[in-house]
């Protein structure tokens, strides 16, 4: 639907409103009606409509769902870290809320967004991977992930996936207190490493949002990661060159656990989209000055 001044507000329903659906949720406060479902609906932010539900239990949706729904943004994390966990998360949890909108009386969306990760590339060779490239995990959660995607693409709604690298920011701040602890000492040259802060994680989905209730045609898969892929050695020693660090212990881990890849967000920023981070320089000096 394109948004015009005599145009009713459009209606969005955030699924999995928690850290970062809630961000994205409140971004959108101030062009559209916005509902948030989670568990316990009294944690969605001021201004959202809260929804009780958990998506992993069907039974809990019925008539639960608002009515008219022009936007979904699927955004469920894992509540446990196993197969089981990520299947329950990202296919499942999907799968139970398909099934909802069908039965509440919703027609086709304007767009359903399914919030992903660039878990599932495997590439381990520093190539650089686009929303073109394979996409052959060898991890339980990568192909979870990848099953969940093409859930979503295959629903009959027009479908977007967004593809997330790692998300930092000041309420993600474990990898700067490891660096700082001395726990993190990757070996030279380690692995490249992909990242987005999440002010930017929530601006791409508000931007990609607002595009699509604009009538503007969206890809079918996005890649959003910041502009500087980087070697995590390069971004340790960054880091304690510009904060007061523990020396590196003896057990501190010497690697990434992501394979070694560089991700393409050419396509996101195509269509418009400007990073307020774009490297990982931008928001970790931003967090330790914070510190002080």
């Amino acid at each position: 639907m394109a948004i015009t001044d005599s145009s009713p507000r459009p209606r969005i329903l955030v699924a999995g409103c928690g850290k970062l659906g809630g961000a994205i949720a409140t971004r959108l406060l101030s062009r559209a009606d916005v509902f948030g479902l989670r568990r316990n609906p009294g944690q969605v932010p001021d201004g959202v409509t809260g929804i009780g539900a958990d998506l992993t239990r069907q039974d809990t949706l019925a008539g639960a769902l608002p009515s008219h729904l022009d936007v979904v943004i699927y955004c469920l994390t894992p509540s446990r870290y196993d197969d089981a966990g990520y299947r329950a998360a990202y296919v499942d949890g999907l799968a139970n809320l398909l099934s909802a909108l069908k039965h509440s009386g919703n027609g086709p969306l304007h767009r359903l967004f399914f919030i992903s990760s660039t878990s599932v590339y495997a590439q381990d060779d520093d190539s650089e991977v686009n929303e073109d490239s394979p996409t052959e995990p060898r991890r339980f959660s990568g192909r979870c992930v990848l099953e969940g995607e093409r859930l979503a693409l295959g629903s009959g709604h027009p479908a977007t996936v967004v593809r997330f690298s790692g998300i930092y920011g000041p309420t993600r701040g474990r990898f700067l207190e490891e660096v700082m602890a001395g726990r993190l000492a990757p070996t030279a040259p380690a692995p490249y490493s992909n990242r987005i802060h999440e002010v930017d994680a929530a601006r791409v989905v508000e931007h990609l949002a607002t595009l699509a209730l604009g009538g503007q045609t969206l890809a079918p898969v996005y890649v959003a990661s910041d502009n500087e892929p980087v070697r995590l050695d390069v971004v340790v020693d960054w880091v304690r060159g510009e904060v007061p660090c523990a020396p590196p212990a003896e057990d501190a881990h010497t690697g990434g656990r992501a394979g070694s890849k560089r991700c393409s967000n050419q396509r996101l920023r195509d269509t418009g989209f400007v990073f307020n981070y774009p490297n990982f320089r931008a928001g970790y000096r931003e967090m330790i000055s914070a510190l002080s």
